[in-house]
């Protein structure tokens, strides 16, 4: 796909950065689209992820971000579903990017009576970087609940 519109001489080219932004809010949108699918969503993460999650547990590395995940969905957490909307995108380095999000947390479980122990929002922050194969990854994900 041509992200620098170079193609269409109405529309002015995008600058680097930009582009970039655009491919870190793609990557995002495929993360959220993939959370159901154990397969897809740690591919989107470099190998030495480090992930903190809403409740507070640490996981190091994509093989064990990928078996916890298979864990959470043979289990009533398959019905928990989060959203995530880009609040800013800071380049520390033109192949590292701090995101801060907002996440919403749906929970959808059947058997659920009243609220949920954990809040429905937090602010999350991802570290993505570039890799050799020039595409965006997530190197860190942590979840800080908002009350």
């Amino acid at each position: 796909m041509d992200t620098t519109n170079a193609t269409d001489p109405a529309r002015p080219a995008l600058s680097a950065q930009d582009t970039d932004e655009l491919l870190i809010r793609e990557l995002v949108a495929r993360s959220q689209e993939a959370q159901t699918d154990p397969e897809v969503l740690p591919a989107l993460h470099t190998s030495d992820l480090v992930l903190i999650n809403l409740a507070g547990r640490r996981v190091f590395g994509r093989e064990a971000f990928a078996s916890a995940m298979t864990a959470a969905l043979a289990s009533p957490l398959k019905d928990v579903r989060t959203t995530l909307e880009v609040d800013d995108i800071r380049f520390v380095r033109p192949d590292v990017a701090v995101v801060s999000l907002t996440k919403t947390v749906h929970d959808e479980r059947p058997d659920m009576q009243g609220p949920s122990d954990f809040p429905s929002t937090g602010a999350m922050t991802y570290v993505m970087t570039r890799g050799e194969d020039d595409d965006w990854r997530i190197a860190l994900a942590q979840t800080t609940p908002i009350a």
